[in-house]
């Protein structure tokens, strides 16, 4: 891919934590990075400064299309404007 291309919008799916040891939820991290090295530091940095105290990631993928929903789209539609988009959700324990 050279410079004059686009970059596709990254999505990490993983879950996140207020606290540690307390409820976990479900992540999704859209965001767009020249690589995946970076579009994970760019994640743990953003969630960090949300006040999440702990992360665990699991896939990170280039997404595939634009989301049908809310609130994806959104994301999608920040990540494409340069913004780090987080959407948390609640997870079966």
């Amino acid at each position: 891919m050279n410079d004059n291309e686009e970059r596709p919008v990254t999505i990490i799916t993983g879950r996140v934590w207020k606290r540690k040891g307390g409820k976990p939820e479900g992540v999704h991290v859209m965001l767009v990075a020249p690589d995946d090295d970076s579009a994970v530091r760019r994640a743990l940095e953003s969630l960090a400064a949300e006040g999440y105290a702990e992360a665990e990631l699991d896939q990170i993928g280039d997404m595939d299309g634009i989301p049908d929903d809310e609130p994806h789209l959104s994301a999608y539609q920040g990540a494409l404007e340069g913004e780090v988009s987080i959407v948390t959700f609640d997870v079966a324990i």
